[in-house]
């Protein structure tokens, strides 16, 4: 049975005040925006604000990190200050999670990105990310992994240490307690 992929009028009212006093807190992410324009951009895509919902209940606390402004588009991304703790102990991909015989974890993170309906960073929008705050201080997160290491079988993450982004690789199949994976979203 698919979920539905739609909010209630209150899950709406509510998840609309939750990321304005998030944007009014964090004015460092998205200088020279106004609010008024994302929240008329979020009333007009229900479907994408059911995926920012999913994003901030699984601790992905979504916040606006970028204006395209010639495609129209506000780009809301994971802003918590440790990879989103719902989103942890997953492995890269389903291929990664079919190949693990011992102790497999529940999914994956492109499964539950999927799943979600929103993209998982890639290395540049990571350092993005971390152009405007440092993140994963603690922990580390899945990026989106190339082609040529993937068909490796390694999968790619990041975090913050020692003053800079590290980006690293691991095995696709492996999973920690300690890392998720961060996402973004258009509209």
């Amino acid at each position: 049975m698919e979920r539905k992929k739609k909010l209630s009028p209150e899950e709406i009212e509510v998840l609309i005040k939750t990321l304005k006093k998030r944007f009014a807190n964090n004015l460092h992410r998205h200088e020279k925006l106004e609010w008024n324009s994302i929240q008329e951009k979020l009333e007009a895509n229900p479907e994408k604000m059911w995926s920012l919902n999913e994003m901030e209940k699984t601790g992905g606390e979504p916040d606006v990190v970028d204006y395209d402004e010639k495609a129209n588009e506000y780009t809301f991304c994971d802003c918590s200050p440790e990879s989103p703790k719902e989103r942890r102990s997953v492995c890269y991909d389903r291929e990664a999670l079919e190949s693990r015989k011992k102790y497999p974890p529940k999914t994956s993170a492109i499964d539950l990105a999927t799943e979600m309906g929103i993209e998982i960073l890639n290395e540049a929008q990571y350092e993005h990310l971390q152009s405007l705050e440092n993140f994963d201080q603690k922990t580390s997160s899945w990026l989106k992994t190339p082609h040529e290491v993937r068909s490796l079988g390694g999968a790619i993450f990041g975090d913050f240490r020692f003053g800079r982004v590290f980006i690293y690789h691991n095995g696709a199949d492996s999973y920690y307690g300690a890392r998720a994976f961060r996402a973004l979203i258009r509209l």
